[in-house]
């Protein structure tokens, strides 16, 4: 027990460490604009790219919304797929744009899972589910990114792309043993309890889904800045990915400030600085403000409708 408390000290100091250490970044590079420059890069966003990068989120969330599909089909649960779909949406546009993903999540699970008579147990499970999708999906992502095309990290860093790529080797050898446990059905006893892992091809489906929404949240940020940038997608993939996992160790909500930060610092120093902010500004509002606005009117609806609906039966 203290160990797990040592242990989750030293992530919460190293997260505000990092993001002590993005603002502080992220205000030198800023200082030497003003609020006019940003404005006039966002007037200057093609209308086209906006659209294309709307389109992306769209088909990303479509996406998000599946993930917990293959945690009811896996636990052999039968729900109505559209109110799986609907419950999936609101939880991960909700905790992705306030963080606490298993806290918020769960919670969001429980109210509308519970509702359609969903066990409290499978609830558990499938919200349990949703974490496993979500490192075996980053792992993946890392593994094959820093092993075929590794960042190239500013010389200031002083990290040989062999480090990198072994990281990534490292990555993916977890990734594959974790799929041999699943060929072979394999069980653990954790701390009296039984861990069995899924069949090999869940696992493919988890890993798929995940991997094909962080391609598509790419894309949306991608599509904004790509008449300005010199990188094919996968290479600018590689730094959202960077950006992303920094923001994820940080435990910001949304990872405010570190994930603009790694943009802006990885990002060709001959792109302006105050183009990269206005395509973060649209971009975070297209995948994480949006959404969440949409949850949150959904959400109201929904319980006006059950306050309604209780009400007539009294």
């Amino acid at each position: 027990m203290n160990r797990d408390r040592a242990l989750g000290w030293l992530c919460l100091t190293a997260g505000f460490l990092l993001l002590i250490f993005s603002l502080y970044t992220l205000h030198q590079q800023l200082n030497r604009y003003n609020i006019h420059d940003i404005l006039n890069s966002l007037s200057a966003i093609d209308p086209r790219a906006l659209i294309l990068a709307l389109g992306f989120a769209i088909a990303s969330y479509l996406v998000i919304s599946s993930y917990d599909l293959v945690a009811f089909w896996h636990f052999n649960h039968y729900l109505d797929i559209k109110r799986i779909l609907f419950t999936t949406f609101l939880t991960y546009a909700v905790s992705n744009t306030t963080g606490f993903t298993l806290l918020i999540g769960g919670g969001i699970r429980y109210r509308f899972y519970s509702l359609w008579g969903v066990p409290a147990k499978t609830i558990a499970k499938v919200t349990a589910w949703g974490n496993l999708t979500f490192w075996l999906g980053l792992l993946t992502l890392i593994g094959i990114s820093f092993t075929i095309d590794p960042l190239r990290l500013p010389n200031s860093f002083k990290i040989d792309l062999i480090l990198v790529r072994c990281l990534g080797f490292i990555a993916l050898t977890s990734i594959g043993t974790y799929l041999y446990f699943c060929y072979r059905r394999k069980r653990w006893r954790i701390r009296g309890r039984t861990f069995a892992f899924p069949n090999l091809i869940t696992s493919a489906w988890q890993i798929t889904i995940f991997s094909l929404d962080w391609a598509l949240a790419a894309a949306i940020l991608y599509s904004l800045i790509f008449a300005d940038i010199n990188k094919s997608y996968w290479q600018f993939f590689s730094i959202y990915l960077l950006a992303m996992a920094a923001s994820i160790i940080s435990n910001v909500p949304g990872g405010i400030g570190v994930f603009e930060t790694i943009i802006i610092f990885l990002l060709p120093k001959s792109i302006y600085v105050p183009d990269i902010l206005s395509s973060l500004l649209v971009y975070r509002t297209i995948r994480f403000l949006l959404p969440l606005a949409i949850a949150l009117i959904a959400i109201c609806i929904f319980e006006l409708k059950q306050r309604l609906s209780i009400s007539r039966y009294k």
